[in-house]
């Protein structure tokens, strides 16, 4: 899956995005420290563990490089940015049962916002699955020849199992 760039000085707004989830009875925010356990087991158990590893690195930034959606104070969804490489976006993952009502448009707004606020002027979306969301939403180009860029070598278990 090749990576895509993504001009961040050109984002939609964040604000009508948290106001459509609420609307739903969905919160969007970033995570703090005290939820790593939980978040970290959910996305294992809903994702991988190669997603599970990102996260983790995601808690030991400052302030945490993860933005969360919940539901009845429950986690529905998550993205992540500058966990595998700096100036990388993702992962992120929606539960099943909330695809289709704006979360992953939402987080990924919400963590390229935060990717602008710290500076950078263009963000990495790495190994991109989505090429038609990522573009649609943000405006997201392909980069030629970045397959399978940082992902190159990557370990894998014995049964073949790769990143999220």
């Amino acid at each position: 899956m090749p990576d895509m760039l993504v001009k961040l000085y050109t984002l939609p707004p964040l604000e009508p995005e948290i106001a459509a989830l609420t609307a739903q009875g969905i919160m969007l925010r970033r995570a703090i420290t005290p939820e790593k356990h939980l978040v970290v087991e959910w996305v294992q158990e809903h994702f991988s563990e190669y997603w599970k590893s990102e996260c983790e690195v995601a808690f030991t930034r400052q302030p945490p490089s993860i933005w969360l959606a919940t539901s009845d104070g429950k986690l529905v969804g998550f993205g992540c940015y500058e966990t595998t490489a700096r100036g990388f976006f993702g992962p992120t993952g929606v539960d099943e049962s909330m695809r289709g009502r704006g979360v992953g448009r939402a987080l990924l707004i919400a963590c390229l916002h935060a990717m602008r606020d710290i500076g950078y002027g263009y963000a990495i979306i790495g190994g991109t699955g989505p090429v038609e969301f990522y573009e649609r939403v943000v405006g997201a180009t392909l980069l030629p020849d970045s397959a399978p860029g940082v992902y190159a070598g990557l370990l894998r278990r014995p049964n073949g199992e790769s990143q999220g």
